[in-house]
């Protein structure tokens, strides 16, 4: 299966998960995914076969989009100022590369059966396909040997990527088949043309805009001409002076009726208003049929009938004016009319808003022919002659009065109106739809409904249905696979218009248009709003109607628009059966729409696989009647206790599918009475089925009977029980019940029952009244009710025992006890109001026929306690009042607080124990006690007071939180928790919930925000229901948005749980509290440690599985989507959603155990205790940091090998009381003690101490023994190692010998190289003086300018621009005012004043935090800002150096410029790197390259290890490879394509790497350009072709590459077996591959070349043999130190004596002159101390110059300065600072190498040094205006290399730091105050300060 299907084939797993998720209209059905970005897309109407054109490659793939065939297309070489190679004689001298094929156009000839292809490549250039395999051709175009082949019949489409094609296929009239082409102009001038090439523009001056050309392909001479002559009368092109004005970008070429349409953007006019439209709709006649006689067989003229006009969708400013996508169709527009054609359009805004619009036919028609009539009959506006294009005459109409035109001419134009047209007024639609980011639009017509689908930038396509009236009805949005864009163009199935073809960048889609199963009911079907959907009547299901079996049949497909009253429903009669009756049959009436049931089986379902055949009846209109016999009675389910019915429920299958469904319902009368005992006659004749009531049985039926003659049919007539006033009575009283009866007779026997055990019966008053006497109820209760009925007594029912009289309304008896719930007067008093007739008396509450005497008059009322004790002085408090004698009844009470009334709520009074009262409004905040008033009983007052006060609002905190609510938020305050209710408002609507409240502080939870876009609300405490008024009550909070959980990691944790989740997101900071909770386990608490992290420990889990967790944050349940508040989602709402489940696996838990499994481990005390503890493997990826090991309670250091092994390590003592410690492996809430830890016993080191003694006591015996033998061995072996060295001596000779033979021919070759090529490399002046005196900032800006540009050129890096901001021009940009430009020409002038500027730098010195980088930069800046006036910097610099020398000969004059800390001694050091850089290029310059160079060749000649950079042959101990490595030389003949050059023979080691191999090649074939000019080692290929031809590409790592003591080894020459002479071949890669990392930054660990890194600790571990040989090697690493040094000196020699000599012709003047100068300053303080001159001397020139250049030669010249030979260069310069000094050197055997290895040189070098010294003290005194001359030749020499005033702008900035310092010094300075250089001073600041110069560099 090729790679592209099984994408396919996976992603459509994933896509079928997903439409079930979003639940869409729409469902993706098929997908073919892309690897390279789609292009262009065309489907065969006939085959259904899609070709996809993509980047390089073209598809042919099945309607199901399964791919056929493949055809690679790119990348080819190239170049964009070519012709095409199939044109002959038609060489290119540009240099072509290999350039992506973007297809531009993919169009389909049938008749012909070939596909065009037309690419960006060659061109525009196009091929013709087999439409039958696309991968094959054809036609061969241009056919071999063909020369009459012009460049217009190759470019036809455009060549670059970005620039835009469009093409349509037709006959003319003649038969002939045509190609339209229009295509974006790509020429000079264009932005898609090659900068810099404008005189050779070979392939777009003769291009049009739009041609028509010819596709016969059986006249091959004449194909992609343009068919007509003269062919500009079939080209459409714009003036090459107006292009800029017309930049056409074309969206889409449609044929419509017998016009072509072409939709383009002017993107010229994008930007200069945007309330203008910038779409542009042409036409063009076709003439595909009624030809012209006029032009015989010829087609018309393009331009003849070419006419445009503008498109505008929008009005008022809000205008889309990018045309994106455009779809024609015909619709039903809701006019009557039938279908009209009309044309749908996205456009799009700047804010990439979009909007649909639509356009009909007839009046793009009608304005076409209005403006070519108004063109020539009357002057308007309106329309305008087309001028920029060839064809146009002018821009004005010509009149030619009042002519008659014929339709055609109108249409098409005619001889008189020639010119193509423009109308000037745009066509203009509202938009139906406004959404972000639309793309694409295709229309269908369905059902007479407008269904329109968008696509979108994001990767949605949504579907639109839209009524007649153009209204939206409703939208569906489908996500396509990686939110990737949607293209403009997308088709429907040509032979399905349910499908549509979407392409987007990466995939090809078949969409199903419509998802209509996910609808279950014909209710819902009709009601979704779907078009596509409908309600199959036969298959009981919803779908598209194609899908319905019958669909076509009348009325058994029901679409959206005929609503939901056609659904089938059924009438069933009747409705309700009784169980009695004997009915066979029910009917069935079926409405809705349903089609005819002739013929068909048709049967009612009474429940699965129960059915009775239905009977037809009568099919007339819509609806059916039929009968379906009834089930037989035992078959149906019985009827439930308590009930008396049951509900049948009846479905109608048609040929065994559930059409319809009702139900119908069987009841039982006599249940009816028994369920209602209390009235069984009223609930009978009250059922909705009829029943009767049989008086003699006191029966419930359902029929009647001959033989029943008394039934009764309606409730009026029941007897039944009028209902009396009963008052309450006292319990225990005897009474007598009198009551009414109606429809009863008399004489039944009857009895009073109140539903005790005791009955009594009632007598007879007349026909219509008993009476039941003596009735006695008692009581222990307040008050209880008993329910009155009559019972028939006499009377046994076989159904039930007792029969009872109606009583439609039940009878209450209150019985009510006085010594129950009265505790005092007023409660007692109180009853009264119930009828409860008590009195209080004998100081107790007794009916009152029971007191003696009665007094109704109660004590004063008592106050116990009042809540709450505060509230706000605008009252509305609910004061709760308890006590006692508060009154008998709510009127009777008044309250008051001081005079402040209180309003009494007589709903919340509870009679003389508590009122509840509103509190009024206070004046003023006070204290008063509560004052109770009752009518009869006096007043009452309270012991507590109640408190009016003010609240007050201070703060709250946070002031922010998410917009999900939950946020805990505390406001602070005073008097908060006042009054009876407080609450706290957001916004007026919203609460926060109050969980705490206190005086001084609330605690409440923030509710969400009610809208998403909320951001400050208002939060106001509320007292008592007040609105909130007072700004001290009010504050502000702003709700952010929403934090965001983007994943957790780890995504597995272990059983035992406690692992830590740690959960990364955003704007965590807003979160308080986090919970995870686990599905099916549990919850746990988490911890928020940052605004993006949050940990939460998993919890434990009985068994291993797969979970999802999810978080609650504050309280709330994230739920990943913010809340959404629109049914317009924007664009980023509608992004994949942030997930609120994430996927945790729980497995089992890891298992650790000993190195040999022990459970045992001895160990003895005072021993350093070390366990290997092994772990299973699992896929818990457990850190390091997760572990911990425990021995008792001691902790274990862990120490990590890999993730299955680690070493647990005790240092100290281990001391326990117990003599076996666990050894605990803790992970997590996961504790396993795995084995212990046995510690060794007192009495067992006493026995081991005896042991030892022992054994020491015969060991010293054995010792002498020894001793004596050795010591003759000794003397043996000593003469024998004396031997030894003599013969190694001659050898390190003859080494050395050897080595210095070879370098000297290898250096005599590069020396001839060197006369023959370009030279030493030297760098350039300005880049050697930027190098030097900013030396830290030009290694940045290589680091981060040149490397970028040497990353992304294919072919290596070339010359490198110079990029340090002091070698640019200094541009101000627009911001810079005169006045700044003004100020740093003043401030110039300032420091050429000797005066200020050495008061200045002075002043700068002097300030704490000037620190030595930033004296540094200002010495350097001052030298770029002086460097054309060198003898006035010179000057200065003296002057600054007397004032050092005077600081430093008062304490110690040897110290004087022995580092760079001041300003001058920076200054030294530039003033000698300018003063000799010619002395360094022309004498020093030389020999310092030869040493580099035999540096260089000297370490290759022997091994060298690439990861370690360790070598055979070094100066440097530290670089010294230790190891004995056979390495042998060989040739191999390399040859470099793309170099110019023959093959080299190339000098490589065996051990070289494959790295070091390319880096010698490179080296061999670019020795004679700059290193900058050199491509990478990474950037090349190597290949080796063996003796059969076959080649292998070499690499440093492949899988061919040994493991060696556990690391990967390096290949190398000897590994891959590459013999001497082999036939190797390099290349550049084709792209850069970072899949290796340079070997030098390799892990040690994993990795190894030729030695380890840690070579001294695994020596120790080798066994006897290897150690003994070990104590010989010291010595030969020194010889290897030795014979290096020994080959080189020579060299070195070269060096040191040009550096220490005075050539006649070129002495150093500025040497001789600076040290004149040094003498006379020590002349002039007296010092004679010759040591101290020579320390100063040496301090100005070899330490502050020479040792830097040795150091640092990428100052001199463009080379690469490896690691090692930084390394070698140290020691060489270790070497020159040792010469220069005159302190004898002390060394020993433990002196460091890098001094002991020139020690005996040094001594000569002394010599020489103090020789130049004496030398330069004799040449002849130069005067100043020698020197002078001398300096000003210099300045000359190198003037404009430097932007001097980039220079003064940064030491302004200096200035400006340190203003008023500087300010104050000029003011000291007495020079300086007379000449008002202060007042020039803050001149320049304040010429400057209101702008600070912007352009600053970082220089």
């Amino acid at each position: 299966m090729p790679p592209s299907m099984e994408i396919a084939v996976l992603l459509l797993g994933v896509l079928t998960l997903e439409t079930h998720w979003c639940a869409s209209a729409l469902h993706i059905q098929q997908a073919f995914a892309s690897p390279n970005q789609t292009n262009n897309f065309v489907v065969d109407p006939v085959s259904r076969k899609v070709y996809l054109a993509t980047v390089n490659t073209v598809y042919q793939l099945n309607g199901t989009l399964t791919m056929e065939v493949e055809k690679r297309t790119g990348p080819v070489e190239d170049n964009l100022l070519c012709h095409a190679p199939q044109l002959p004689q038609a060489p290119c001298e540009h240099p072509k590369s290999l350039t992506d094929n973007y297809n531009k156009l993919l169009k389909l000839d049938r008749e012909q059966e070939v596909v065009v292809v037309c690419g960006s490549v060659y061109q525009g250039f196009c091929e013709l396909r087999k439409m039958g395999n696309i991968s094959e051709i054809a036609v061969e175009f241009p056919p071999q040997g063909e020369k009459t082949v012009f460049p217009s019949m190759l470019n036809i489409a455009a060549n670059h990527p970005n620039a835009s094609t469009v093409g349509l296929i037709f006959k003319s009239n003649g038969g002939q088949t045509r190609l339209l082409v229009g295509a974006t102009y790509t020429g000079a001038g264009t932005q898609f043309f090659p900068k810099n090439h404008s005189k050779e523009d070979l392939r777009f001056e003769n291009t049009p805009e739009i041609a028509i050309r010819s596709l016969n392909i059986k006249d091959l001479s004449r194909l992609f001409t343009y068919d007509i002559n003269p062919s500009e009368d079939n080209v459409f092109k714009i003036k090459q002076e107006v292009k800029t004005k017309n930049k056409l970008y074309f969206v889409d070429a449609f044929i419509q009726k017998t016009y072509s349409y072409i939709a383009f953007n002017n993107d010229a006019k994008m930007g200069h208003k945007e309330s203008q439209p910038n779409s542009i709709l042409s036409r063009i006649c076709l003439d595909t049929e009624n030809p012209r006689k006029s032009t015989g067989p010829e087609s018309r003229k393009l331009t003849e009938s070419y006419i445009q006009m503008p498109l505008q969708c929008g009005f008022n400013g809000n205008i889309y004016n990018r045309l994106l996508s455009v779809y024609p169709v015909e619709i039903h527009a809701g006019n009557g009319k039938g279908p009209e054609p009309y044309l749908f359009g996205v456009f799009s805004k700047a804010d990439r808003k979009s909007a649909l619009c639509a356009f009909k036919f007839g009046e793009i028609e009608e304005e076409i022919r209005q403006g070519r009539r108004n063109c020539s009959n009357s002057p308007s506006s309106d329309v305008q002659v087309l001028d920029s294009v060839i064809q146009g005459s002018g821009a004005a109409c010509v009149q030619k009065r009042n002519l008659m035109f014929q339709p055609e001419q109108l249409d098409c134009g005619a001889a008189h109106l020639q010119h193509p047209l423009a109308l000037r007024r745009p066509l203009k639609a509202l938009p139906l739809f406004e959404y972000s980011g639309l793309s694409s639009v295709s229309v269908d017509n369905v059902h007479n409904h407008t269904v329109v689908f968008l696509g979108t930038s994001n990767g949605r396509l949504r579907k639109l249905t839209f009524l007649a009236n153009m209204t939206l009805a409703s939208q569906w949005t489908l996500k396509l696979p990686g939110n990737e864009a949607v293209h403009h163009i997308m088709t429907f199935d040509p032979k399905d218009s349910n499908f549509l073809y979407v392409m987007t960048s990466h995939h090809m889609l078949r969409v199903k248009v419509a998802d209509c199963e996910q609808w279950q009911s014909c209710g819902d079907c009709l009601g979704a709003g779907d078009a596509h959907c409908g309600w199959c009547t036969l298959e009981n299901r919803c779908s598209i109607q194609k899908e319905c079996a019958h669909g076509l049949l009348a009325r058994s497909w029901i679409s959206m628009g005929e609503g939901t009253q056609q659904c089938p429903s059924i009438t069933l009669t009747p409705p309700e059966i009784s169980i009695s009756a004997d009915i066979k049959d029910v009917g069935i009436l079926i409405n809705g729409s349903v089609p005819d049931l002739i013929g068909s089986r048709v049967e009612c379902e009474y429940r699965p696989r129960v059915s009775t055949a239905a009977t037809l009846h009568l099919d007339y209109g819509p609806a059916q009647i039929q009968t379906c016999p009834l089930l037989p009675r035992e078959q149906y389910q019985p009827i439930l206790p308590g009930t008396d019915h049951m509900t049948v429920s009846v479905a109608i299958k048609v040929n065994g599918t559930s059409v319809v469904s009702g139900s119908f319902v069987i009841y039982d009368c006599e249940r009816t009475g028994a369920i209602y005992p209390k009235t069984p006659c009223v609930s009978c004749l009250s059922t909705r089925w009829k029943c009767y009531w049989d008086q003699e049985n006191h029966l419930c039926v359902s029929s009647k009977d001959d033989s029943k003659h008394n039934l009764l049919e309606n409730t009026a007539s029941c007897p039944s029980l009028l209902p009396p006033e009963v008052p309450p009575s006292p319990s225990g009283m005897a009474q007598d019940f009198t009551l009414s009866l109606s429809n009863i007779q008399e004489k039944d026997n009857l009895e009073c029952d109140f539903g005790t055990e005791q009955r009594y019966e009632a007598t007879w008053l007349d026909n219509s009244t008993v009476k039941c006497s003596g009735v006695t109820l008692s009581t222990n209760q307040r008050s209880q009710v008993f329910h009155l009925n009559l019972r028939r007594s006499g009377y046994l029912s076989t159904h039930r025992e007792d029969i009872f009289i109606d009583s439609p309304q039940p009878i209450r008896v209150e019985v009510y006890n006085c010594g129950v719930g009265s505790s005092d007067c007023s409660q007692c008093w109180g009853r009264e109001d119930q009828g409860h007739l008590c009195g209080w008396c004998e100081n107790s509450c007794r009916p009152r026929d029971d007191c003696q005497s009665i007094r109704d008059e109660c004590p004063a009322p008592e106050i116990h306690q009042i809540s709450p004790l505060r509230g706000p002085v605008e009252g509305g408090t609910l004061l709760t009042v308890q006590g006692r004698n508060l009154g008998r009844r709510a009127s009777a009470v008044t309250v008051f607080i001081d005079d402040v009334p209180c309003e009494l709520l007589p709903e919340l009074y509870t009679v003389s124990v508590k009122l509840v009262c509103r509190t009024g409004n206070s004046e003023y905040d006070r204290t008063d006690i509560v004052r109770v008033d009752v009518d009869r009983s006096g007043t009452g007052t309270s012991r507590e007071r109640f408190s009016y006060l003010v609240p007050k609002l201070l703060s709250i905190e946070p002031e922010k939180g998410s917009r999900a609510g939950g946020t805990r938020v505390t406001i602070r305050g005073e008097h908060l928790d006042i009054g009876s209710e407080v609450r706290v408002k957001v916004n007026s609507t919203l609460e926060c919930n109050i969980t705490e409240k206190t005086d001084k502080m609330i605690e409440c939870i923030m509710p969400a925000a009610l809208q998403v876009y909320t951001e400050s609300v208002d939060v106001c405490v509320e007292f008592e229901g007040n609105p909130c008024q007072d700004k001290d009550l009010g504050t502000t909070y702003t709700y952010e948005n929403n934090p965001t959980i983007l994943s957790i990691h780890p995504k597995k944790t272990f059983l035992s749980g406690g692992r830590i989740i740690t959960v990364t997101g955003q704007d965590f900071d807003l979160v308080q509290t986090v919970t995870m909770q686990v599905l099916g386990i549990r919850e746990t608490d988490c911890t928020v440690l940052s605004p993006s992290t949050i940990i939460c420990p998993s919890p434990a889990s009985t068994q291993s599985q797969e979970t999802f967790v999810q978080f609650s944050l504050n309280g709330v349940l994230y739920t990943g989507d913010s809340p959404s508040f629109s049914d317009n989602k924007s664009e980023e709402e509608e992004d994949e959603p942030h997930k609120a489940h994430f996927l945790l696996g729980y497995v089992e838990d890891p298992q650790f155990f000993t190195a040999n499994k022990e459970k045992l481990i001895k160990h003895h005390s005072g021993e350093p205790l070390t366990l290997i503890i092994n772990k299973v493997p699992s896929d818990l990826e457990l850190e390091p940091e997760e572990y911990s090991v425990m021995i008792g309670s001691y902790p274990c250091n862990i120490s990590f090998h890999n993730d299955q092994l680690f070493h647990c390590t005790i240092n100290g003592l281990l001391r326990s009381s117990e003599s076996e410690l666990p050894v605990t492996v803790q992970v997590g809430n996961f504790h396993r003690i795995i084995a212990k830890v046995q510690l060794g016993g007192s009495e067992l080191a006493i026995v081991v101490s005896i042991v030892v003694c022992c054994v020491l006591l015969l060991l010293c015996t054995v010792a002498l023994v020894v001793y004596c033998t050795k010591s003759r061995r000794a003397e043996r072996y000593w003469q024998k190692t004396l031997l030894q060295m003599e013969e190694m001596e001659s050898q390190i000779r003859e080494e050395i010998r050897k080595g210095f033979a070879e370098l000297q021919t290898d250096m005599t070759d590069l020396t001839k190289e060197l006369n023959r090529s370009q030279g030493i490399p030297f760098l350039e002046y300005k880049q050697f003086v930027t190098r030097t005196f900013f030396p830290k900032m030009c290694s940045d800006y290589e680091r981060s300018l040149v490397q970028p540009a040497y990353e992304n050129d294919s072919l290596g890096p070339r010359a490198l621009p110079e990029t340090h901001p002091l070698l640019q021009d200094w541009q101000a940009t627009n911001t810079t005012k005169p006045n700044i430009e003004e100020g740093i020409t003043l401030f110039s002038t300032l420091l050429s004043n000797k005066h200020f500027l050495i008061t200045f730098v002075h002043a700068l010195e002097q300030q704490k935090d000037f620190a030595v980088r930033d004296r540094c930069s200002l010495a350097s800046l001052l030298t770029i800002a002086l460097h054309g006036k060198l003898e006035y910097y010179t000057s200065i610099m003296k002057d600054l150096l007397v004032d050092l020398i005077d600081a430093s000969a008062s304490k110690n004059p040897k110290l004087m410029l022995r580092r760079t800390e001041s300003v001058v001694e920076k200054m030294l050091t530039n003033w000698m790197s300018i003063c000799m850089y010619s002395y360094l290029k022309e004498t020093v310059g030389e020999p310092f390259f030869l040493l580099l160079c035999a540096i260089k060749q000297q370490i290759n000649k022997g091994s060298i290890d690439a990861i370690t950079g360790k070598a055979r042959y070094t100066l440097n101990e530290e670089w010294l490879l230790r190891e004995n490595i056979e390495a042998k030389p060989q040739n191999i003949n390399v040859s470099f394509q793309g170099c110019g050059m023959d093959s080299l023979s190339v000098r490589v080691m065996n051990t070289d790497t494959i790295c070091q191999v390319k880096e010698k090649i490179i080296e061999a074939f670019y020795k004679n350009l700059p290193f900058s000019q050199w491509p990478r080692a990474e950037d090349v290929d190597l290949e080796w072709f063996d003796s059969g031809s076959n080649s292998k590409l070499l690499q440093d790592l492949d899988n061919s590459s040994v493991i060696e003591d556990g690391r990967k080894k390096l290949n190398t020459v000897f590994h891959y077996q590459i013999p001497e002479g082999a036939s190797l071949a390099m290349s550049m890669k084709d792209k850069k591959e970072n899949t290796l990392e340079r070997v030098k930054d390799l892990d040690t660990e994993k990795y190894v070349h030729l030695v380890l890194p840690h070579d001294e600790l695994i020596e120790t571990k080798k066994s006897h043999r290897h150690s003994h040989r070990k104590k010989v090697l010291p010595e030969i690493y020194l010889t290897r130190l030795l014979s290096t040094k020994g080959t080189l000196q020579k060299f070195l020699d070269d060096l040191f004596q040009a550096i220490l000599s005075i050539p006649l012709d070129r002495p150093p003047l500025a040497v001789k002159y600076f040290f004149d100068f040094l003498e006379e300053q020590a002349d002039k303080r007296g010092i004679t101390d010759p040591d101290t001159l020579h320390i100063w001397k040496t301090n100005s020139l070899p330490l502050r110059f020479w040792v830097n250049i040795l150091k640092n030669p990428q100052f001199v010249f463009d080379i690469d300065k490896t690691d090692h030979m930084d390394a070698c260069l140290s020691v060489i310069a270790q070497a020159f600072i040792d010469a220069c000094s005159i302190s004898d050197l002390q060394l020993g055997k433990d002196s460091p190498t890098n001094k002991l290895l020139y020690a005996k040189e040094i001594p000569e070098y002394k010599k020489r040094v103090q020789c130049y010294y004496q030398q330069i003290q004799e040449m002849a005194p130069l005067s100043e205006q020698e020197m002078n001359a001398h300096l000003a030749e210099e300045s000359r020499k190198y003037r404009n290399e430097f932007n001097t005033n980039l220079a003064l702008t940064e030491i302004y900035q200096y200035a400006k730091r340190y203003r008023n310092q500087v300010v104050n010094a000029l003011e000291a300075n007495p020079t300086a105050r007379r000449t008002q250089l202060h007042h020039k001073f803050e001149q320049v600041i304040a010429l400057v300060e209101d702008n600070i110069y912007e352009c600053c560099s970082e220089a």
